[in-house]
């Protein structure tokens, strides 16, 4: 009868530990009575959040992902920002690969501006500050329709890129690229011919109750339909097949090298003062949303975040693999909110400081204690 007992105590405390193990963290993590969590999800009908929140677990050589969403819906439309400059970067590296006489360092300037740069400073520079003329420089090298398929071929989708950003331009030819092959002889890439995007067909395609064009008002909701298109499953599988390729089939691995991996890496981890940024405007948290978005201290060393944030027309995401080489943790989270209390698109009027940002940072927060939790049982 005693070892019965033993036995049935024995199955017991298995059982609740491995429910202890299979919390949903995330779940957790949004019920939290901090009030920059609470505010949104006490009104959250109010803020289109969409959250992928990814737990990996390490057996022998393998590495497992457990996704958790909340309300991820491919088909409900956010504005992706900057976001997109995460894709283009990757691909510029691909197609270098596919060009003997360019390296990531080899100088170019786009035909019609003065400014010289290379690959590598580009992506530093989408990375580190978010820079819409780097983006663009990259975009010119590639062409929309290269992007969007290369990236479909990986099986990142839906995914459609069809517009600069920083300025609006209905220029649907790329510019030519004049490339320094070496001291005596540069090059000309060809202008590429990108198609008239289609609208697209998505729910809440059409925003708010009225924008600013040209400092008047247009009572009438935003319309995103020719804007980018990329949602929180495709920013999160593309971080995946970045920090993880081996997890993934060659055919949808990207094709860089493994000098190229370490630079996109590095790029997407270095706080902007440590590429020669002034701290001041561009804090460590300026790009690094959640854990940091909040507060002006600098990110600690053993605290490692790979990512890329976008923000605009009152849009917030961050896609990021997050990383504590002390306590050995890591994590995956992507998550978007749209913070436009008066439903007014382009008057600058968002709750980005106040509602935005806190709640990204507190939820990057939320996660990371709980995964110490999880390492310390």
């Amino acid at each position: 009868m005693k070892q019965f007992l033993l036995f049935i105590c024995c199955v017991l405390l298995s059982s609740c530990a491995q429910e202890k193990q299979n919390l949903n963290f995330l779940e957790v993590a949004l019920s939290s009575d901090d009030s920059r969590i609470k505010r949104v999800m006490d009104s959250i009908e109010d803020y289109q959040v969409q959250i992928r929140y990814t737990q990996i677990d390490r057996r022998n050589d393998s590495v497992i992902f457990t996704d958790y969403d909340f309300q991820v819906n491919d088909s409900m439309y956010f504005y992706p920002a900057s976001t997109v400059k995460f894709p283009t970067a990757v691909l510029a590296l691909e197609k270098l690969n596919q060009i003997d006489s360019l390296t990531i360092n080899t100088k170019y300037y786009i035909e019609g501006d003065t400014i010289e740069s290379t690959v590598a400073n580009d992506i530093s520079e989408i990375f580190a500050v978010s820079d819409n003329l780097a983006n663009n420089r990259l975009v010119e090298f590639l062409g929309f329709e290269a992007i969007n398929k290369s990236l479909n071929n990986k099986g990142i989708t839906p995914v459609r890129l069809s517009h600069r950003l920083g300025y609006h331009s209905d220029d649907l030819r790329t510019k030519p690229l004049i490339i320094y092959l070496n001291d005596s002889t540069t090059g000309i890439t060809k202008s590429i011919l990108n198609k008239t995007p289609e609208k697209l067909e998505l729910l809440d395609i059409e925003k708010g109750i009225g924008y600013y064009e040209d400092d008047e008002l247009i009572e009438e909701p935003f319309d995103f339909s020719q804007k980018n298109y990329y949602p929180i499953q495709s920013q999160h599988n593309l971080l995946k097949r970045v920090v993880f390729p081996e997890n993934f089939d060659a055919s949808e691995r990207f094709d860089i090298n493994s000098e190229q991996r370490a630079l996109l890496l590095k790029a997407m981890h270095t706080v902007p003062q440590k590429v020669g940024y002034d701290p001041t405007t561009y804090y460590d948290g300026y790009c690094k949303f959640f854990m940091y978005g909040d507060t002006k201290k600098d990110i600690p060393e053993h605290i490692e975040i790979y990512n890329k944030v976008g923000f605009a027309y009152g849009t917030l995401t961050d896609c990021a693999y997050i990383k504590d080489t002390e306590k050995n943790i890591d994590f995956l989270l992507t998550a978007t909110i749209l913070v436009n209390k008066d439903g007014i698109f382009n008057d600058d009027a968002y709750e980005y400081d106040e509602i935005g940002i806190p709640f990204l940072a507190q939820l990057g927060r939320e996660i990371y204690q709980q995964e110490v939790n999880r390492k310390q049982h």
